[in-house]
């Protein structure tokens, strides 16, 4: 296998700073780059009556006699399916939280009526999985050799074995894109893409691209950094293969840049930094990874992190490396960055 070598990446290492964090290290490339769009402007009428197909990011195309009733997802994928009136049966991925409320991927879903399959990297119940007769699997993929988000790679052939599935594609593309594409899937399984909730949501986003282009432009000495943060090491994330960090910079944002000889270790991802040496890169702003896997700002008690000009000015706000594919959830990613670079005062 290409990717034998994925099941030796630690948790920490995985969930780390900037989304698949290290996979793309070890996943060599197979698989169409650019697919064209799956599903076809009359996919919610042929989903009624007809077969159903939708070609993935893969380049593989899913197929079922009639639309998939019982599908199954990666909790961020329905998520986003679920902003388009689409419903899952099962979920696998971050789900719940400790205290057991729903985690920040979930998105509007009610998780008390969702089969959670797995709640951490590593889980997934196949027994449960078949026993929802799923009709379709669903993910996001972080590299360019098809590997689709949280699916153990031990048990992948026997949960692929039950049920057709697709994945689209987050890695080494800007925002814009996966988007179009979680839209395309939502659309071929019925969703209404003409909704005025729908096209409301596509302008609200249009609009706060603009909004960040604009602030960008108008204060390119803020530099913004984004961070994640574990026990043992800081993660820098450089601005490559991250599909809201790539539209970032291509808006104009002014991004820490870690060289890439350094960025290499991680495929490219991210570099690793003792909480000593946290203040290497100079930032006016830092960004910081929302995910539960990782400590929160409020949370961090290192000296050093106290001491950074940033943290210091209240110029911390929260990212979202594995955003939510609506319209709807991306909107607030730009609008909340584009605010922060508004209001920023240069302290580096």
């Amino acid at each position: 296998m290409h990717n034998a070598r994925a099941t030796h990446l630690t948790r920490r290492g995985i969930l780390a700073a900037g989304g698949a964090l290290g996979l793309g290290a070890v996943l060599a490339a197979c698989g169409d780059d650019d697919p064209k769009s799956g599903g076809s402007a009359d996919a919610s009428e042929s989903a009624k009556s007809g077969p159903w197909s939708f070609k993935d990011d893969r380049g593989t195309t899913a197929k079922t006699d009639k639309v998939p009733a019982n599908i199954v997802a990666f909790t961020g994928v329905a998520a986003a399916l679920f902003d388009y009136g689409i419903e899952v049966k099962g979920v696998f991925g971050p789900t719940k939280t400790k205290d057991g409320k729903a985690d920040v991927q979930a998105g509007d879903m009610d998780i008390s009526k969702l089969t959670i399959l797995g709640n951490e990297w590593g889980q997934f119940n196949i027994e449960k999985y078949a026993a929802l007769a799923p009709d379709v699997l669903l993910s996001t993929m972080f590299d360019d050799a098809g590997t689709l988000w949280y699916v153990p790679e031990e048990s992948k052939d026997k949960i692929l074995k039950l049920a057709p599935s697709a994945g689209i594609s987050v890695y080494d593309r800007q925002l814009p894109k996966p988007l179009q594409r979680m839209l395309a899937l939502a659309e071929s399984l019925g969703a209404d893409v003409q909704a005025a909730k729908t096209v409301q949501a596509k302008k609200d986003f249009e609009t706060a691209a603009e909004r960040l282009r604009a602030a960008a432009k108008a204060r390119p000495e803020i530099k913004v950094l984004a961070g994640s943060a574990s026990q043992d090491i800081f993660y820098v994330s450089g601005s490559n293969l991250s599909v809201d960090l790539e539209y970032f910079k291509a808006l104009g944002v002014n991004l820490v840049e870690p060289p890439a000889k350094v960025l290499k270790a991680s495929g490219g991802w991210f570099e690793n930094l003792s909480w000593e040496n946290v203040d290497k890169y100079p930032a006016d702003l830092i960004i910081m990874d929302d995910r539960t896997a990782t400590i929160q700002p409020a949370d961090i008690t290192e000296a050093t992190w106290k001491k950074l000009p940033a943290v210091k000015a209240g110029q911390v706000i929260g990212r979202t490396p594995e955003p939510i594919l609506s319209y709807d959830k991306c909107t607030p990613m730009l609008n909340n960055l584009a605010e922060a670079i508004e209001k920023a005062k240069k302290v580096a």
